[in-house]
């Protein structure tokens, strides 16, 4: 059964990133259409799939996460506007069979992702 699945990793502390906001959204006719709306757990991860089974279709969706929020949130002293506030990843599911994991490894000043497993 194909699922999505997400985790935060905060570089700059080298530690999770618990307690983040990540909201979910297809792309539908060019709009966004929210789906979930999370917060990260202890260990920077979704308690549960954002999405498997029958409500993982083929499409395009972005996984909005509040970095700059969770930063402020760690003490971290950021500019105003904040270099990285809300980070956007943009990705495709063409296999509603799969495993897609979406992570998120961020700092103030940088972010990367990859398809994870």
């Amino acid at each position: 059964m194909g699922r999505l699945t997400t985790h935060v990793l905060d570089t700059a502390a080298g530690t999770p990133g618990a307690g983040m906001s990540v909201t979910l959204h297809k792309i539908v006719d060019n709009r966004r259409e929210t789906l979930k709306s999370i917060r990260t757990n202890h260990d920077g991860r979704a308690d549960q799939p954002l999405l498997e089974g029958a409500d993982l279709q083929p499409g395009v969706y972005e996984l909005d996460f509040g970095a700059g929020d969770y930063f402020r949130a760690q003490g971290v002293k950021l500019p105003e506007p904040a270099f990285l506030d809300v980070v956007t990843l943009r990705f495709g599911i063409a296999d509603t069979a799969a495993h897609y994991h979406v992570p998120l490894l961020v700092s103030p000043w940088s972010y990367s992702t990859y398809r994870g497993s």
